[in-house]
């Protein structure tokens, strides 16, 4: 346009009409092209099929592009940023979206080689008039986590190529994916269940599966409880005294003081707090499924907590909870905040998972074995967790920090507080075996 401007201006000025037959094709094409032009910039919008993601599923999003102007669009450039956590292996236009002849576009190609995400590039397509063009976006999610899928931006082109909007972006789209339960299962029974119904022995009786011995028959007795075989040799009623069935409280404490080795994603290594927030929902989802009541705690400065409370509900909620969890460094001691009388239960499981990395973790352990509580620690440190090699000493000084970390494992085993390493399926049965046991164990009376 700024040619042909030209040409016309020297053409006038000069009284050459060779420079005025010579751009008039280009003002003819310019002012035909330039009859409608469009008023309305493109609209744009980012969907995702946020419905129960977790970590290594199917991930579904879109881009909406429409055009509200009654000029249609030539061309209309499309990028957007995806999270790291999310892999986006195809993107294709929707059956109804742009035409056919845009159907053909490189988007439907299989992926380049060595192309880490379909999306590093943009894509054009044709948008008419009235119509709107489904940018349709397919890959995995590879992390727990709040990710997010976007912000986009869109350009378009109209009037043959001589006008171009101005970009417009779009809000980032929330995409939840939840972490993936590993197989958890625990046999052994809990070491003090206090609720009021439930599927764990108590020392209590009750009216329960678990036979607790044979007793006189009394008033309000049962008449179905009888044993008639003892009564008739006794020649007196007897009835058979059963212990109840209760449930039991389990509060998962999380470690968030520190974090340790490098998160690959579902399909690479674990860090810390993939193992903490993994191992998190599996213990959880084994005690709901017992009809058991699950809290959880975090060890940090903030020290969120999620109050107790049993179902599916629960789950969902706990779900949620999980992927706020962040390491928060803080120097002051989270004492205060966690061992208050209304956040743990005396009667209460405490399952801590801690990588035992910050010196006031082995300190919390200690103090929460001091108070008489039933004390579980999960060790989440990752085998393969080692700093950068930046000097000749940090082999050395890698090897002395396990080897002074061992010595603090063993030190809490012996102040009776159990160290297991996560494993999944069966983590926990001996130990809690073992603390079962000393609960059940008569205590000796003061005098």
């Amino acid at each position: 346009m700024l040619l042909t401007g030209l040409f016309l201006v020297a053409g006038a000025l000069l009284g050459r009409i060779d420079l005025v037959v010579l751009a008039a094709p280009f003002a003819l094409g310019t002012a035909y092209a330039l009859r409608r032009r469009p008023v309305l910039p493109p609209e744009i919008g980012i969907e995702a099929d946020d419905t129960n993601l977790v970590e290594g599923g199917a991930l579904v999003g879109g881009i909406s592009v429409g055009n509200p102007d009654d000029v249609g669009y030539d061309l209309v450039l499309v990028r957007t940023v995806v999270s790291s956590w999310l892999r986006i292996d195809e993107v294709r236009f929707a059956p109804d979206g742009a035409g056919p002849e845009d159907s053909e576009d490189a988007s439907d190609a299989p992926p380049r080689p060595g192309r880490r995400d379909a999306t590093d590039r943009p894509y054009g397509f044709t948008v008419p008039a009235g119509t709107v063009a489904d940018l349709e976006l397919r890959g995995a999610t590879l992390r727990w986590g709040r990710h997010s899928l976007g912000p986009a931006a869109v350009r378009a082109i109209a009037c043959d190529g001589l006008l171009a909007s101005q970009t417009v972006p779009s809000e980032a789209r929330p995409v939840p994916v939840y972490p993936v339960t590993e197989p958890f299962d625990a046999d052994e029974a809990m070491p003090r269940a206090a609720g009021l119904v439930g599927g764990h022995r108590s020392r209590r009786p009750g009216e329960g599966g678990e036979l607790a011995g044979v007793r006189i028959f009394g008033p309000g007795d049962r008449l179905r409880r009888i044993d008639w075989r003892v009564s008739l040799r006794a020649r007196q009623l007897h009835v058979a005294a059963m212990l109840s069935d209760r449930d039991a409280e389990v509060v998962l404490l999380l470690d968030v003081l520190a974090e340790a080795g490098r998160s690959g994603g579902i399909r690479g290594s674990a860090s810390v707090l993939d193992t903490c927030v993994r191992a998190a929902a599996a213990i959880a989802e084994h005690y709901l499924h017992r009809g058991d009541r699950v809290s959880l705690l975090e060890y940090g400065p903030s020290a969120r907590r999620l109050r107790p409370a049993t179902g599916r509900r629960q789950y969902l909620t706990l779900l949620e909870w999980l992927l706020d969890v962040r390491v928060e460094q803080s120097p002051h001691e989270p004492y205060d905040q966690v061992f208050g009388p209304q956040l743990l239960s005396s009667n209460a499981l405490v399952v801590v998972l801690t990588p035992l990395v910050d010196p006031r973790s082995a300190a919390m352990l200690a103090r929460l074995a001091r108070s008489g509580r039933f004390v579980v620690a999960v060790d989440t440190l990752p085998q393969a967790a080692a700093p950068p090699k930046r000097g000749q000493w940090t082999e050395v000084a890698h090897r002395l920090w396990r080897l002074d970390r061992d010595i603090t494992i063993g030190q809490l085993r012996e102040h009776g507080v159990p160290v297991v390493t996560w494993a999944g399926a069966g983590s926990l049965d001996l130990v809690l075996r073992d603390v079962a046991r000393l609960a059940s164990a008569p205590r000796p009376a003061l005098r």
